[in-house]
């Protein structure tokens, strides 16, 4: 009996110990969690993390090999206030037919960020260039796919380093005078709003970047506090990034850039989007005719986590079918 006492001691002591780890790993850095839980998604799906120092930066990447070596490599850049987990759901449909590589950008996620360093469109493609330097390997083309703020990147990047570049694709991508909604009315009155101080806020940033709710990434309390507050202290870096993309001298750039876009491309939105309205779609297609165009229905400005399954096709369609200009 006194053996079974002091093993149930031994395990509570040793359970205890593990709370209070695990708490004082949560205090010092509340996102942890959340982080270790995409992670382990990462890894699921067959995505193994990767870290390199490129330039002035170093850069934190996701990977997954391709079955075959001579695969494309579709290289995955997110949008503003994104990381690379938000190329999840698609990676999982085009793993293993092609070679993935899924970075978060300079400043963004869990890559470098340098005060005072610029994170506009034209700082961000020619960092990405640099990067596709790196990570390019013989004999497997670069399919450079973009989202939102990600597209303009990527327009830039292909338009400059054809290259590097085989095809692109632009989807929902920001860098073209769309339509005025409410998102661009308030970009250009100085304001975020994407902007979250609460969870009012976190849930309006997630309508209104999701249409369809149900696909919502569900964020349960105390993640979404640890969410919350993440978000709070990002605000002066996503002001400044706006100040360069949304509202500077540089926000037209991706659209005057791909008039020299000469690579097979791709152009996607979806009808439902209310933050580059799908306006866009259409300005873009005027400087680069040789583009595939799609619009899906039933999605907002999250296409590739609400519709993966239509976007892997599109994508698939751009690497089997695309044409040059």
């Amino acid at each position: 009996m006194a053996v079974r006492l002091t093993r149930a001691r031994t395990v509570a002591l040793v359970a205890a110990v593990l709370v209070c780890a695990i708490a004082a790993w949560i205090w010092r850095e509340p996102m942890a969690p959340v982080r270790a839980g995409m992670a382990l998604q990462g890894w699921w799906i067959g995505l193994w993390e990767q870290r390199l120092v490129v330039g002035d930066h170093r850069w934190v990447y996701d990977e997954r090999e391709a079955a075959d070596p001579a695969a494309p490599t579709v290289v995955m850049v997110h949008g503003f206030t994104g990381s690379k987990e938000n190329w999840y759901p698609l990676a999982e449909r085009l793993g293993g037919h092609y070679r993935l590589v899924i970075p978060d950008l300079p400043g963004w996620g869990e890559s470098q960020r340098i005060e005072g360093a610029d994170y506009g469109f034209s700082a961000q493609a020619d960092r990405l260039a640099q990067f596709l330097q790196r990570v390019r390997r013989e004999g497997s083309p670069i399919v450079l796919l973009g989202h939102s703020m990600g597209g303009g990147i990527a327009a830039v990047a292909a338009a400059r380093h054809p290259h590097l570049v085989a095809r692109v694709g632009l989807i929902d991508a920001a860098g073209v005078r769309f339509r005025d909604n409410r998102f661009g009315i308030d970009v250009l009155a100085g304001e975020n709003p994407f902007a979250v101080g609460d969870a009012a806020s976190l849930q309006r940033y997630l309508d209104t970047v999701f249409h369809d709710r149900s696909v919502q990434p569900a964020i349960p309390w105390p993640a979404s506090r640890a969410v919350i507050d993440w978000r709070i202290a990002q605000a002066p870096f996503e002001q400044q990034v706006l100040d360069r993309i949304g509202r500077g001298g540089e926000r037209f750039l991706p659209g005057e850039m791909a008039a020299a876009i000469r690579q097979p491309a791709l152009l996607l939105w979806c009808r439902q989007d209310r933050v580059i309205d799908p306006s866009a779609m259409a300005l873009y297609a005027r400087q680069m005719p040789q583009a595939i165009q799609v619009s899906l229905d039933g999605c907002g400005h999250m296409s590739i986590m609400e519709k993966p399954d239509d976007v892997a096709a599109a994508v698939a369609l751009l690497i089997q079918r695309g044409t040059s200009r």
